[in-house]
């Protein structure tokens, strides 16, 4: 292996190969994040570059209740694979999947879920899971931080004016912001590691 270039991530199994994640030292790094749900997936893509985020595009995808379900599931995934091509993000930082008390709800974000990641992955995008706990940690430095917190901080590392909105986009660039801490992490692991 070079020296310009560190192992930044598990090896991931591709199209019947086995890769790895490297990225050079200095370089940046396209990161797209989302809020999974489907009456909403907020959606953010960054650029990531020594601990700075330039966000890139930032929105959300909305579907009608009077839709079919199904429609509302293949616009979601129209939508994110589009966004996944045009972009062609290094990662998807996206929240790890949890029960809530309203199964019905649940269950239909769970297929949204499945729907973002099947257009992502067939876009060739790597997929990165975090807990609630992980992004408030690596958003705010507190993972104990409210809500109202997490979208300040978010909006301040990105230097925007107002809070993204509707929640589920601010959420999306929280995610995204996530993976380029976690990325940056390992990196700097990496580097103290090879330092004599």
């Amino acid at each position: 292996m070079s020296d310009d270039l560190l192992y930044v991530n598990r090896f991931l199994k591709f199209k019947g190969t086995v890769r790895f994640l490297f990225i050079k030292i200095g370089e940046f790094m396209i990161i797209l994040g989302i809020d999974p749900g489907y009456a909403i997936v907020g959606y953010g893509v960054l650029r990531s570059e020594r601990g700075r985020y330039e966000p890139l595009e930032y929105g959300a995808v909305v579907t009608k209740a009077e839709e079919d379900f199904s429609r509302r599931l293949e616009i979601i995934y129209d939508r994110i694979y589009e966004i996944s091509t045009r972009w062609q993000p290094q990662a998807l930082s996206i929240e790890k999947l949890y029960f809530q008390n309203n199964q019905k709800t649940a269950i239909g974000v769970a297929e949204a879920r499945g729907v973002i990641l099947l257009a992502v992955k067939k876009a060739g995008i790597p997929i990165f899971e975090y807990t609630p706990l992980q992004v408030k940690q690596a958003v705010t430095g507190y993972g104990q931080a409210k809500k109202p917190q997490v979208m300040e901080m978010t909006r301040r590392l990105l230097c925007l004016r107002e809070t993204p909105k509707p929640d589920d986009t601010a959420d999306a660039l929280a995610l995204a912001i996530c993976h380029g801490q976690a990325s940056g992490s390992l990196l700097r692991q990496r580097l103290l590691q090879k330092s004599p």
